[in-house]
């Protein structure tokens, strides 16, 4: 879901460090090359992520990287202790709709870092944008992703077809929204700090 991602036009965010009590979220770097390509290399991620190809290489992750360098990407590297995780973020390509999105290398998966650090995006999204809600989605056969949209307090939409690039076709998802109102509601999740760069 966060290869490509065009930046927002809406109010304008500065780039920072998110830091929750076990995760830190920051722009990925050329440096993050290597690791990104690592843990992105797993069919099980491609499999459940739409626009992640398989297998995924250092030039995929090169090229994710310098399209994210400029403007205000709101795409994030998840770290614990240093040692990358993930990425997370928000897809802008639908400026009425901006999209949560995000992935684990498999050796992370069951920990509680995909909610940690989706709370702290999505605290970043309605704190320092304009938009009103926030969509996602989470494949049928993937009940994970969808725990972690539920604990974030996303409301179920419906089912969608959509095509997922290692899959090569098209698969159902269940849609999930979040406004800004509910998400006002459920603050008091936790707290996640922001430190500008």
């Amino acid at each position: 879901m966060l290869q490509d991602i065009p930046t927002p036009t809406l109010r304008e965010a500065s780039p920072c460090v998110l830091e929750t009590e076990r995760l830190t979220l920051r722009r990925p770097t050329l440096a993050d090359v290597k690791a990104i390509a690592y843990l992105a290399n797993d069919r099980r991620i491609a499999e459940n992520t739409r626009r992640l190809p398989h297998p995924y290489s250092r030039d995929h992750a090169v090229e994710l990287v310098r399209a994210l360098g400029g403007g205000r990407a709101t795409v994030f590297l998840i770290e614990n202790n240093h040692s990358p995780l993930g990425m997370v973020g928000i897809d802008w390509r639908e400026q009425d709709a901006p999209e949560l999105g995000y992935w684990l290398g498999v050796e992370h998966w069951g920990q509680g870092f995909g909610t940690e650090a989706a709370r702290a995006v999505i605290d970043f999204h309605f704190e320092e944008f304009d938009a009103e809600h926030l969509i996602s989605g989470a494949r049928v056969a993937n009940p994970s992703s969808r725990n972690i949209l539920e604990k974030c307090g996303f409301q179920w939409s419906g089912v969608e077809l959509h095509r997922f690039e290692a899959l090569g076709s098209s698969t159902p998802v269940d849609c999930f929204r979040l406004s800004r109102s509910v998400w006002s509601s459920l603050k008091n999740w936790g707290s996640s700090t922001r430190r500008e760069r």
